[in-house]
């Protein structure tokens, strides 16, 4: 590991595809949705970073298969269970079957296929998103270690979709109510406001012209790259987009 910048250690999973049952839906807040699968063939489950995605397979309206990525908010070994959180932003293929999705509902999934997990001397994090982030964002405020400073920048579609989060981590919350989920301009203005000390490390998910747009703010400021990752988690105006690192 080098100890003078972070560093991101791929870890290969392998991909191992799984018949799952939905056995519990909660709206935890007005546009995010928690689903829980369980069933036997999660054992072996794998994920070793907040950032990581698994294939979510379901059929859209004409039957056609369809797969998405999506988080893996938390995995419980020894109940075989895991939970996915939802973000309700627009009317996809998946957002739809989640909505009617059930106790006793079959998922199929697979993955995750690896891990990105970023280490080193990181004495405080800064993660930045939109409500398609907030999953991962949230798994990273609640399985840091004890104390370690962490600040959240989320754009979400209103207020009452601020969340709560059990952590023993230095945790401020910043909640940006957003109009338009493409614009840049709301979370840059939020992230202008903060001060970034040396090693401090940021992590930027959100519509892909704006997770750039906000790379490029905080290089143009002098945010070293090495500490800097950011990725889109969809692309404006299409509907098959899948996460991608910038």
């Amino acid at each position: 590991m080098n100890d003078l910048t972070p560093t991101i250690e791929r870890h290969r999973h392998e991909l191992v595809r799984r018949n799952l049952t939905v056995t519990s839906a909660t709206k935890i807040t007005p546009n995010m949705l928690r689903l829980v699968f369980s069933g036997d063939e999660l054992a072996g489950f794998t994920s070793l970073f907040a950032g990581d995605h698994f294939k979510l397979f379901i059929e859209d309206s004409a039957g056609e298969p369809v797969a998405r990525d999506y988080t893996p908010r938390h995995f419980d070994p020894a109940r075989n269970e895991l939970t996915v959180d939802f973000a309700l932003h627009e009317a996809g293929p998946a957002t739809q079957w989640a909505l009617n999705a059930a106790p006793g509902t079959p998922v199929k999934i697979a993955g995750p296929r690896g891990s990105q997990v970023i280490t080193g001397p990181i004495e405080r994090w800064v993660m930045i998103g939109d409500e398609t982030a907030l999953p991962a964002i949230g798994r990273q405020v609640e399985e840091l270690p004890a104390d370690m400073p962490i600040t959240t920048i989320v754009a979400v579609p209103d207020r009452s979709d601020a969340q709560g989060f059990t952590t023993k981590a230095d945790h401020v919350a910043i909640w940006v109510p957003r109009a338009d989920p493409t614009d840049p301009a709301p979370l840059i203005n939020a992230l202008e406001g903060l001060t970034l000390p040396p090693k401090t490390f940021v992590w930027v998910a959100a519509e892909s012209a704006v997770a750039r747009a906000l790379r490029d703010h905080l290089t143009g400021r002098g945010h070293p790259l090495p500490w800097l990752k950011a990725a889109g988690y969809w692309v404006a105006g299409e509907a098959d987009s899948n996460a991608k690192d910038l």
